[in-house]
């Protein structure tokens, strides 16, 4: 059966500052090959691509558990992101009408995060 999900996210534009974008999000470079680098945090890994189709990337919705969605929240202000990249947009937590509590966070190629 199936041991592991290892989605492919496109960098958008600037492979470069996504990456570092994720590393200052508090996750570990695992591997770096041309064009495509594995970030890890926690139980959480996916493969970033040096890939831009920004009509893709806006369209395209990550979904990620968090122990607690408060220090999850925190944890996204005290890295500095939110302020560090002005593209990046972020809606504190929310208790949305099919009764989950979300953080979203859109990252620089656009990509919306769900964190719960």
């Amino acid at each position: 059966m199936l041991r592991q999900l290892k989605p492919f996210i496109p960098s958008g534009p600037d492979f470069a500052k996504s990456k570092q974008f994720f590393l200052d999000l508090g996750f570990q470079l695992d591997w770096e090959a041309a064009g495509l680098a594995q970030l890890t945090l926690g139980g959480a890994t996916f493969l970033l691509q040096d890939f831009h189709h920004q009509e893709m990337q806006e369209n395209l919705m990550m979904f990620v558990t968090v122990a607690d969605l408060d220090a999850w929240w925190r944890h996204m202000g005290e890295s500095g992101v939110l302020d560090q990249y002005p593209e990046v947009r972020a809606k504190e937590p929310t208790l949305y009408p099919w009764g989950q509590r979300e953080v979203h966070l859109i990252d620089p190629a656009g990509v919306c995060w769900h964190f719960a």
